[in-house]
């Protein structure tokens, strides 16, 4: 198993990426559970609620980072599938992302991610897979 007492610090540095640019920051990183948050503003459509699209980025990334973890070195993740449901709006204030590993395969790692507002209220559930590949030639 992957020693990532402590996976954040080992973070790639999200200047001049989609993190940056949409204010998401990453807190915790295990294969089994990654967690973030993502201010509401900026990140909201014309009519100045949460894109939905901003939500399926989060969960991606939280997903995508934990199956990193689990992938280890030598391995990448990929995403191949997401899905969302938008439970509710959000207009201000940060969302927090968790995501749950529901399953850690050799070839696969499918996570469920709960996006809350500060009330704790369920704002979107989405399910992310994704491929552990090897990069070593």
């Amino acid at each position: 198993m992957t020693d990532t007492t402590d996976a954040t610090a080992s973070l790639p540095p999200i200047a001049g990426t989609l993190l940056e640019r949409m204010g998401i920051e990453i807190s915790e990183v295990t294969p089994e559970r990654a967690v973030g948050t993502m201010p509401v503003a900026g990140n909201t459509q014309p009519y100045g609620l949460l894109h939905g699209g901003a939500s399926a980025v989060l969960a991606e990334t939280l997903g995508s980072y934990a199956a990193q973890v689990h992938a280890g070195p030598g391995r990448a993740a990929v995403g191949i599938e997401i899905s969302a449901t938008h439970h509710r709006s959000a207009r201000s204030g940060l969302v927090t992302g968790t995501a749950t590993a529901v399953h850690l395969g050799r070839t696969l790692a499918t996570y469920q991610v709960v996006l809350e507002d500060a009330d704790g209220r369920r704002i979107c559930t989405a399910r992310l897979t994704c491929m552990v590949i090897d990069t070593d030639a």
